[in-house]
This record gives structure tokens, C-alpha cells and sequence, in this order.
């Protein structure tokens, strides 16, 4: 509990020294922590968040995020991503985490310029270290800060302050891209994007809130807790009349469970 304390006290002295922060905000657990502690610690004036509208997120997380800032009261902007006119986004290389930063970094930077802000800041913490992040890269080339790593911030940590701020997202399942269920190598296309999502979203409503389709052109792999594999074993049926009809012939299931970073699994055992 101390060390907890002495990481927010950390955090918010972090914060008052930056002055004024510009927040990449996806509404996540991550991101929607940072801002309200930012909002308790600058006021509202000083703190901008914005949210990228892209065909790589699922539109609910961008619904959900705008009813967010407006419960907290914040200043929210949102703002249309491009990747899709960067050829080596596309292409879906090991790298392709860095060319989509940079689109959306430089964006921001622009924003933050304009509005004479001091800092743009993201909700990246300690526990994100573990995977395989090439963003990274283009975080330092913009001198992207990370306030929740710099003061100690675990994934735990943060879901622990959130559920004592009563902030509704301590327990949302963590996000990530639509195209990290792609396997390197494969091309990506607005048409798969779409089509993981859907599926995701099917098992969504059977109440699987964590989960993940990962793609293999016609064969998926369906990641869910590892606690949540038999209840989805007895829906067996109506996932697999709905996954076809989307295009895949396989189907399957990961005896494992749901884990951050699978498919860069892949990558490091070559």
C-alpha cells in the first residue's frame, strides 16, 4: 500500500511539472486512469485528450470512449488515422507497430503545437514492457512521454487506484489493435479488419469479455480465459455456423487461454 502511495504521489508530481498534457486516449483502463488523475491534478483546462478514429480499433471502443470524456468532463477531440496509405503498415512486417505510431504521434505532436501544449503523454506502463513493442521507436523519435511508466505504474496498479477512483474501467478487459491478430506477413485489409471484428464481437455477446480471433486466412484460433474455454466448448455449434459464414473453414480454440502478445510468440521462436 505504501509503495502504491508513493507511486501516485510520483505520478501527480510528474504531472504538475509537465503543466499542461495532451493524452492519447482510447478509453481504455490505461488511458482513462491517467486522464482523471491529470484532470484532479491540472484541471480541466489543462488537459486535452484525443482519440484516433481508425478502421484498426472497433467502433464501439470509439463510442465508448466519447462517453467517457463526457462522464469525466473532459476535453475530447477525436481525429481520423491513415495507415492505410502507408504501403509498410499494409504489409503487416514485425515492424508495422511503428509506421501506425508514427501516423498517429505525429498527429498529435501538430495538435499539441497548436493548442500550446507542453507534453502529448500516453497511458503505457511497466507491465507493457514484457511484449514486443516496436512503437516504441517512434515514441522517443516524437518525444512521446509516459507518466505511468516513469513513476512505476504496473497493470495492477492502475486497475487497483481506478477501482478506488470509481472509475468504471478498472476491470475492462485490456484492448489491442484489431490488426495484432494478424500474423506478421499477412497483408492487412479494412475487409479482414472488419471480419475479426465481427467475429469478436459475436463472441462478445455470448459474454466472453476477453477474447481474441486470431487469423490464418482460413483458419482462426479463438482465444479466450482459460477459465471461459468450456462454457465456450458447450456454444460450439453457433460459433462455428457463424465463423463460416464469415470465410473461415477451421476453426479452433487455444487450450492455453487468452495472453498478450501470442503471435510474437511466433516471431521469437524462429
Amino acid at each position: 500500500m505504501q509503495i502504491r502511495s508513493k507511486k501516485l504521489k510520483k505520478l501527480k508530481e510528474i504531472l504538475k511539472k509537465m503543466d499542461s498534457v495532451l493524452i492519447a486516449y482510447s478509453g481504455g483502463v490505461d488511458s482513462n486512469f491517467l486522464v482523471k488523475v491529470a484532470l484532479d491534478t491540472l484541471g480541466r483546462n489543462k488537459v486535452l485528450a484525443v482519440t484516433a478514429d481508425s478502421v484498426i480499433f472497433p467502433k464501439e471502443e470509439l463510442i465508448f470512449s466519447c462517453k467517457m470524456a463526457k462522464l469525466l468532463g473532459l476535453k475530447h477531440k477525436i481525429i481520423k488515422t491513415k495507415e492505410f496509405k502507408d504501403k509498410r503498415f499494409i504489409a503487416n512486417l514485425s515492424n508495422r507497430c511503428y509506421f501506425c505510431k508514427q501516423e498517429l504521434f505525429r498527429k498529435l505532436k501538430n495538435i499539441a503545437q497548436e493548442n500550446k501544449i507542453n507534453f502529448v503523454i500516453d497511458g503505457s506502463n511497466i507491465s507493457d514492457k514484457k511484449d514486443f513493442r516496436p512503437g516504441e521507436k517512434a515514441k522517443k523519435e516524437y518525444k512521446i512521454r509516459s507518466p505511468l511508466q516513469e513513476a512505476g505504474f504496473t497493470k495492477e496498479d492502475i486497475r487497483y487506484f481506478s477501482k478506488r477512483l470509481g472509475l468504471i474501467t478498472w476491470n475492462k478487459p485490456t484492448l489491442a489493435c484489431l490488426a495484432s491478430r494478424i500474423p506478421y506477413g499477412i497483408k492487412i485489409s479494412s475487409f479482414l479488419l472488419k471480419k475479426i471484428n465481427s467475429a469478436e464481437r459475436f463472441l462478445r455477446r455470448y459474454g466472453f469479455s476477453t477474447v481474441r480471433v486470431r487469423h490464418y486466412h482460413h483458419l482462426c484460433r479463438i482465444e479466450v480465459l482459460k477459465e471461459d474455454i468450456p462454457r465456450l466448448i458447450k456454444q460450439v455449434q453457433r460459433i462455428v455456423s457463424y465463423f463460416k459464414k464469415l470465410g473461415y473453414q477451421y476453426v479452433t480454440v487455444d487450450l492455453e487461454g487468452y495472453r498478450t502478445g501470442s503471435l510474437n510468440l511466433i516471431k521469437h521462436a524462429r
